[in-house]
Formats: structure tokens, C-alpha cells, sequence
């Protein structure tokens, strides 16, 4: 019969097992490391929420009634992707 290694969420004594290798490797520090974790944690959700404010004032700044800037004649042929002659409007004279 093939046993296989279920992978899941650990049981209690394997929690209580990482606690005591947690403690046994931080010892002292781990008040410390709990702070700076949380302290991490904090300046993460400042972080998006000016990003989330900056995004929204953004998207508020323009105004869907403002007309498009007219656009410029084109400096290349949209359909060949070869430089368009500014200077000259007609068909080239053919021989």
C-alpha cells in the first residue's frame, strides 16, 4: 500500500513543538522580534493605504468632461510604420 506525507496545517503538539524551538532560538529576543514584526506589519498597511489615497486623488484630479487634447499629425504612416514627409502634403510626382 502507497503511503503518502499529507501536508496540512500542524496539530497541537507539532504547534507546541515550534513554540518551544521558537523560544529555544530567540530566547530573550523574541519580545523584540514581536515588535519589530508588528511594527513591520504597520508601516506594510501605511504603505498601501498612500497608495490607495494616491490612486483614488488620481483618478478624482481628472474629470471625464474635459475634452482630449487635439493630436498632432502623425510623424509616421500608422498603417507602413515609414516616416511621413512633414514638409511636403502632396503625392510625389510620378514618372
Amino acid at each position: 500500500m502507497l503511503h503518502t506525507i499529507a501536508l496540512g496545517w500542524p496539530g497541537p503538539f507539532e504547534m507546541i513543538m515550534l513554540a518551544g524551538f521558537g523560544l529555544l532560538i530567540f530566547g530573550k529576543r523574541l519580545p523584540e522580534v514581536g515588535r519589530s514584526v508588528g511594527k513591520t506589519i504597520v508601516e506594510f498597511k501605511k504603505g498601501m493605504k498612500d497608495v490607495e489615497n494616491e490612486l483614488n486623488e488620481s483618478s478624482n484630479s481628472s474629470s471625464p468632461s474635459s475634452s482630449p487634447a487635439p493630436q498632432a499629425p502623425h510623424k509616421f504612416d500608422p498603417y507602413t510604420g515609414k516616416p511621413l514627409d512633414q514638409q511636403t502634403t502632396a503625392p510625389p510626382p510620378q514618372a
